[in-house]
């Protein structure tokens, strides 16, 4: 019994020293050791998006997640070049959205067109092209009594009348919203580039305005089409041109009331209040480090800059299919 006892306590302490000596070299060697901070970097952020996306899906009035009724997806895009450039190639963007997902899609795009109102009402013989920004569509869309003027418009405009304007007029005025489950809207910066106003602190509906007029056709359409979902693109990177024709960062070139970058980040807020998807294309997508890959000039989408718009869209439109 006593000899039991007598190992019993002096193995437990010589475990206790073992672990001592260990523990104290331990130290002494990794004394003062830096941490490397790029690997950690790499670990804990690897496949972490750097982006300000804001993906949601559409919600009823008691919050509840609104699915679509029937197996088919029903997409109308609305918006300018990044959606209106090689507007009947299988390489269009639009195009590619409906071979990605299979959906019906309407390509309500205008080349030309703006997502800021020049006027806070359609004047269409001083400001012909308001009736083909966002806000004056999406009248058409809800069937107000504005079609007449858009007839108006083109006759002014003569021969810079956008090509696709008229089946862009007729299709969203026939359409059965009804039937519709998404509203896609992608603008690119150039509104930025002709130095637009970009938000009215005093108006968050003001249509003259880059965000407000989005917000103004976002509440008409929520307004009479509740069940549908928004999934709004941000512009993408786009160089400003000096006075000299050259190339610079849109970073730190103003045309109006500030840089693309501020433009892309009031747009956001907008959808945040609105409480409607935003996919930041001009950080998450294709943006300064990488522009010159995917532009084909200074604006304007190639073909591998579309894919990953397309790409963007698609894993939006299924985010909440997971």
């Amino acid at each position: 019994m006593h000899i039991k006892r007598f190992i019993n306590i002096h193995t437990i302490l010589l475990l206790v020293f073992v672990i001592t000596v260990l523990g104290v070299t331990y130290r002494f060697f990794n004394w003062g050791r830096l941490v490397d901070l790029d690997a950690i970097m790499a670990e804990d952020f690897e496949g972490k998006p750097d982006n300000m996306d804001l993906i949601l899906p559409a919600l009823d009035k008691d919050h509840n997640t609104i699915t679509d009724k029937d197996d088919t997806t029903t997409i109308v895009c609305f918006g300018n070049a990044p959606f209106a450039d090689d507007r009947d190639s299988k390489n269009n963007l639009a195009n590619l959205i409906a071979q990605k997902t299979g959906a019906t899609v309407y390509n309500c795009s205008v080349s030309g067109s703006y997502l800021a109102a020049q006027n806070f009402t359609l004047d269409a013989s001083k400001y012909p092209m308001d009736a083909y920004n966002f806000y004056w569509l999406t009248q058409v869309a809800v069937k107000g009594p504005t079609n007449t003027r858009y007839k108006q418009a083109n006759r002014f405009l003569g021969d810079a009348a956008p090509p696709e304007g008229v089946w862009v007029y007729e299709t969203l005025y026939e359409l059965d919203f009804n039937e519709v489950d998404v509203i896609a809207i992608m603008y690119d910066a150039s509104d930025y580039l002709a130095g637009h106003e970009m938000y009215n602190d005093d108006n968050n509906t003001d249509i003259q305005q880059f965000t407000g007029n989005l917000e103004a056709g976002v509440e008409l359409l929520q307004s009479n089409y509740p069940h549908l979902r928004f999934i709004v693109m941000s512009p993408t990177y786009a160089f400003a041109v000096d006075e000299e024709g050259k190339y610079v960062s849109s970073d730190i070139y103003t045309y109006g009331q500030d840089v693309l970058s501020t433009y892309a980040i009031k747009q956001l807020d907008s959808c945040f209040d609105r409480s409607i998807t935003y996919i930041d294309n001009l950080y998450g997508t294709i943006h300064e480090d990488n522009a010159s890959e995917y532009l084909i000039d200074n604006l304007h989408l190639n073909q591998a800059g579309r894919e990953l718009v397309a790409d963007r869209f698609v894993d939006a439109l299924h985010y909440y299919d997971k």
